[in-house]
């Protein structure tokens, strides 16, 4: 098993603002491809992680592009989420580490949607699992979430997993989440949980 773990957005790009704050800007690409004239020519994570990276990775090393999934945590399990929502065919398994799991309700994903992809909500849907959940069609696929209940995050409603767990029933997707107790955002949780995932995905590939 080969792990790729890309960057969370790109580097460097000289575009003002982009450094201001944690949530939006250089680390903060939210796994979409922004349409807002600012962002719209770099901010283009939702493309380079299906496409120029993919291609990249098959191109260059001994994998089965049959056999792939994907995972991440936070803002990284949203895109995870959304990813292989929207590519069932490419992505075979996933998984998520304390995912913001419906980004248009939570005010991480209201400022990173507002700024990348502009005020017209119904383009924000797009990009939120819960949305995408809902309408899925795909092959019949399981997901696996864990949440920490003593995360900030989740108790200030940034991460809703409850929402997406309501969400999987509509079309009938399988959704286990795991309620840690004790646990909160902090990467001691997800090297507590990672070999889960690992055995998860194992089992799916």
């Amino acid at each position: 098993m080969i792990v790729v773990c890309p960057d969370t957005s790109p580097r460097g790009c000289g575009i003002e603002g982009e450094d201001d704050s944690y949530d939006f800007g250089s680390g903060a690409g939210f796994y979409v491809d922004a349409t807002e004239e600012k962002w719209k020519k770099n901010y283009r994570m939702y493309s380079y992680v299906t496409k120029e990276l993919f291609d990249l990775i098959v191109q260059n090393f001994p994998v089965n592009p049959e056999k792939v999934a994907i995972t991440g945590h936070s803002m990284g399990g949203h895109g995870a989420l959304i990813i292989a929502l929207k590519n069932p065919d490419k992505f075979k398994s996933v998984s998520a580490f304390a995912p913001i799991c419906n980004p248009i309700n939570c005010p991480w994903g209201q400022k990173a949607f507002n700024g990348y992809l502009g005020p017209d909500e119904n383009t924000w849907k797009e990009y939120d699992a819960c949305e995408l959940v809902k309408a899925y069609d795909g092959a019949p696929r399981e997901i696996l979430i864990d949440q920490g209940q003593a995360d900030n995050f989740y108790t200030q409603k940034q991460l809703l997993p409850e929402n997406f767990v309501d969400a999987c029933r509509v079309s009938r997707t399988a959704c286990i989440m795991n309620l840690r107790d004790g646990y909160d955002h902090s990467y001691y949780f997800i090297a507590t949980f990672m070999e889960d995932h690992f055995k998860f995905h194992s089992q799916h590939l």
